[in-house]
């Protein structure tokens, strides 16, 4: 099983000296406006305003509730990515999308600190968002973290603008020449082009041209949330990057065929990782009723260079369902370049190649060499089948 996520006390202390709650009042409010967020977040995307942000209490209440769970989100994919190699001496330059009060800034910058070499290298964060007061608080958030008294080299630079109006990709490109390393949309892809003829079109085109200003060895990381119309238009745009030959996909598909997701309208994928709340999220979470005691998303990591997370192979698959405990079995569906199939391990069949079953959960990276499709009469199965002689084995457990 994946290990449990926590934030840093680091971020904690940042998160904290933010928000400040002083009393029981304050602490009302705070509660308040993490509901409206979550409400308009969930279950009235049509009434989110695009300046949420510019509303002191809302903002408060996101730094105070889903900044923490959006950084767990992104740290949790750094983890996934691949060592880069580029010269030691250059910055690390991360293009923030939407970044709110800098999400993927502070990130970055802390996971790069835990890392066992250290913050060795300057970083340099381009954070874009369309709200001025975002930004500001952004500045604040970052400059308040413990390492900025040590480390003059890391630098954040604001960037206002509202790529839904203007979509003039080329004007993050400071810097000259320089790509970044990564590029993140973090909550923020689904939040553009609604009233579009074809959204899912608009938002191909937007990331095609952050794609140009990525390092060729660099990741661009793409988050929504684990909601099934999300997700979906999430597939969709996989799909047409995809099919425009603009990028391949590192994680989290195994394959660069089209989204077998899509084939059923009742499927979708997402992610749910382990995850320690803080000591504040959780105080709200027994106020409000809400339960975040696990990172749940759905997520694209794409670059340039065809690098995945595992070799690729037919007999290599992702689970992408909890594993489902039935009488007399376990049943998980899993996905690869094969398709989407649901298979099975019966009690009876347990051995000792395949026990690794018992570990399967949602994200896995998992091999196995043998699925029977065919009943015992010799007809086709919906259901694989796992037998006694089959070997399982679990790559990569996120």
């Amino acid at each position: 099983m994946p290990g449990v996520r926590a934030l840093s006390p680091s971020l904690l202390q940042v998160i904290s000296g933010f928000v400040e709650v002083t009393g029981p009042d304050e602490f009302a409010r705070l509660c308040r406006s993490v509901a409206i967020l979550s409400h308009l977040f969930t279950r009235d995307r049509g009434a989110l305003d695009a300046e949420y942000m510019a509303d002191d209490a809302l903002r408060r209440g996101y730094v105070a509730y889903f900044l923490p769970v959006n950084l767990g989100k992104v740290q949790a994919l750094l983890d996934e990515l691949p060592a880069s190699d580029p010269v030691p001496t250059s910055p690390v330059r991360v293009l923030d999308i939407g970044s709110g009060p800098g999400t993927a800034a502070l990130a970055v910058l802390d996971w790069m600190r835990h890392q066992p070499s250290g913050l060795q290298r300057p970083i340099e964060v381009v954070a874009v968002d369309r709200t001025r007061q975002a930004l500001i608080d952004a500045e604040r958030l970052w400059n308040s973290y413990p390492l900025m008294t040590v480390a003059p080299k890391a630098r954040l630079l604001p960037l206002q603008t509202d790529l839904e109006r203007s979509e003039r990709v080329n004007d993050l490109a400071t810097g000259g020449r320089e790509r970044y390393e990564l590029i993140v949309l973090a909550n923020t892809l689904g939040e553009l082009f609604c009233t579009s003829r074809d959204p899912v079109e608009r938002r191909a085109k937007l990331v095609h041209g952050l794609l140009d200003l990525l390092h060729q060895s660099g990741a661009l990381m793409i988050l929504e949330p684990a909601m099934r119309d999300a997700s979906r238009d999430l597939h969709r745009l996989r799909d047409a990057l995809l099919e425009e030959r603009a990028c391949t996909v590192y994680s989290p598909c195994l394959h660069e065929r089209s989204c077998p997701a899509l084939v059923k309208e009742e499927d979708w994928c997402h992610e749910e990782r382990p995850w320690t709340p803080s000591p504040l999220v959780a105080a709200i979470d027994q106020e409000v009723g809400f339960m975040k005691d696990a990172l749940k998303f759905s997520y694209l990591l794409l670059r340039k260079d065809g690098r995945t997370i595992v070799q690729r192979e037919p007999t290599v698959y992702r689970v992408v369902s909890e594993l489902r405990i039935m009488k007399g079995e376990k049943r998980a569906w899993l996905c690869n370049e094969t398709g989407r199939p649901e298979v099975g391990r019966l009690d009876r069949n347990r051995s000792e190649t395949n026990a690794a079953v018992d570990g399967w959960h949602r994200g896995a990276i998992v091999k196995l060499d043998e699925i029977v499709r065919k009943d015992r009469k010799g007809l086709e199965s919906t259901i694989g089948r796992i037998p006694a002689s089959a070997n399982v084995e679990v790559l990569r457990s996120v």
